[in-house]
């Protein structure tokens, strides 16, 4: 833990943070009328048959960049994560990942993902 401008803590997700399977292929990857990430996520060549490439390149993410804590509830600490996911055809796509580290036992698991604007400094 490091802290950063603005006093925040800088955290890690650890290795064995829980990125469930059907959270990937039947929310993340799946087409919905409302809140769809898929058509998102197909942009970097993500796609439902192969979910695997998603999966890995979360994993990726969450070994390179920093988080953040970002509220709590009476589940847990949130953390935020913010970077880049590459895709199967090489393109970076910004996002914005959220864990859930449960009060219950002390592990960290995938919440969402949600696209991130690219800010010209």
């Amino acid at each position: 833990m490091r802290r950063c401008a603005g006093g925040a803590y800088h955290l890690r997700i650890p290795e064995d943070a829980v990125i469930p399977a059907d959270k990937v292929t039947g929310y993340l990857l799946a087409p919905r009328p409302w809140d769809d990430k898929s058509r998102f996520l197909a942009r970097g060549g993500f796609t439902r048959d192969k979910p695997e490439a998603l999966h890995q390149a979360l994993r990726e993410l969450a070994r390179s960049a920093p988080a953040v804590e970002d509220g709590a509830n009476e589940y847990g600490l949130f953390l935020r994560q913010d970077g880049e996911l590459t895709g199967p055809r090489g393109r970076a796509l910004p996002v914005t990942l959220i864990w859930l580290r449960w009060h219950l036992d002390g592990t960290v698991h995938l919440v969402t993902v949600k696209p991130r604007r690219r800010y010209k400094g």
